[in-house]
């Protein structure tokens, strides 16, 4: 008997690169054989207020229960959801982060040789989804500033397109796109291919720009509005996060849904957030206050940055294709954990998430100090 594997594996599936998430602060103390204490992490986008104490209290009540199964249908989540959205509790999935939603989509609507339009630069996700379902991708250059080019898009769907993934704010460059551009997006993306509009930045919005997504989805039953606890609402070590779209797509969302696949102190913590409205507007005024410091000091230090609508800033730390792994690994040596994008065809370039006053200025610091060397 040969000890090797020989179970025929589909091509598409050797061929991914497993997702690669932000460093640990204990991976990088051990490597570089630093204080994890005084390393600051500015890597994935995470809440620097931590979690609200309105979640701590509902988790701490919802312990009692953790010896049995969570509620598998999250009755009291989704109703929570659908009351303050304003939709019935069938138009609500929840997912294990909003990232288990963007998969369940394309699990839902792709298969082997139909295709998936995205714009270059944007979440890896999309392609991961899109590859591990037998997908074909079909890449669609970015706008000059970064952004998603919509008019392109809409006439790189073909015929065996069958979802659109859209991200407003974009992850990893920050860029936003108007309200009523994405209308007339939507109005004119054929009836028999869903759009993915992923909203995970969206409570970082100012004011002026926020609208209400669910308006869409009463209006085209082949939209998928996809939402987070993780960012601003601090909750992103639970994994929990919600689509809502009309329930023809719902229902087969669940068809494929993992059962109990948000846990019990997850549900509990997102149904105490909901209305936690004080907490959401700290994050925003921390997340405002930390763009501006951060985007002071790449135009005193002569670096390009793109303009970000999300609670991270995409900034230029040279000219050569190696530029963004080299300051990054000088920053890490430093105790300094940010985000390389290289794999986002932006190797230039590094990813910087939006921390604390003090965590910011650290990281300004060290990126002086690593480029005057």
């Amino acid at each position: 008997m040969s000890n090797q594997l020989n179970v025929p594996v589909p091509a598409y599936i050797k061929a991914i690169a497993p997702y690669v998430g932000g460093r640990p602060i204990a991976e990088v103390a051990r490597e570089f054989g630093l204080d994890e204490a005084k390393i600051v992490k500015l890597a994935s986008n995470e809440n620097p207020l931590g979690f609200p104490a309105s979640a701590e209290r509902a988790m701490q009540k919802a312990v009692a229960d953790l010896a049995r199964y969570p509620d598998g249908n999250a009755h009291d989540l989704k109703a929570g959801l659908a009351r303050r959205f304003g939709v019935p509790m069938d138009w609500i999935t929840l997912g294990a982060g909003s990232n288990d939603i963007l998969i369940l989509a394309a699990h839902a609507f792709m298969q082997p040789g139909a295709s998936a339009v995205y714009a270059k630069h944007s979440f890896v996700v999309y392609a991961l989804a899109t590859q591990e379902t037998g997908g074909r991708a079909i890449v669609v250059p970015a706008t000059a500033d970064f952004g998603h080019d919509l008019p392109a898009m809409l006439a790189a769907i073909e015929a065996d397109t069958r979802i659109v993934y859209l991200a407003n704010p974009n992850n990893p460059t920050g860029t936003f796109l108007p309200p009523a551009e994405i209308d007339v997006f939507l109005a004119k993306v054929p009836s028999n291919v869903v759009v993915v509009l992923d909203e995970a930045y969206n409570e970082y919005l100012a004011p002026e720009l926020r609208f209400d997504s669910t308006d869409w989805v009463r209006r085209f039953p082949n939209l998928i509005v996809s939402r987070t606890f993780s960012k601003a609402y601090g909750l992103a070590g639970l994994r929990v996060g919600y689509a809502i779209a009309q329930p023809e797509v719902t229902d087969l969302l669940n068809r494929i849904r993992q059962p109990f696949n948000v846990n019990t102190l997850a549900q509990a913590a997102a149904l105490a957030v909901i209305d936690d409205a004080d907490f959401l507007q700290r994050s925003y005024e921390v997340n405002r206050a930390g763009y501006g410091q951060l985007t002071a000091a790449f135009e005193k230090l002569g670096l390009r940055y793109v303009p970000s609508y999300g609670n991270f800033v995409l900034v230029k730390v040279g000219e050569d294709a190696g530029a963004g792994a080299r300051v990054n690994l000088a920053l890490l040596k430093r105790g300094i954990i940010v985000r390389p994008v290289g794999n986002y065809d932006l190797p230039e370039w590094l990813r910087v998430s939006i921390g604390l006053p003090e965590e910011n200025a650290a990281f300004i610091a060290a990126l002086e100090a690593v480029l005057e060397g």
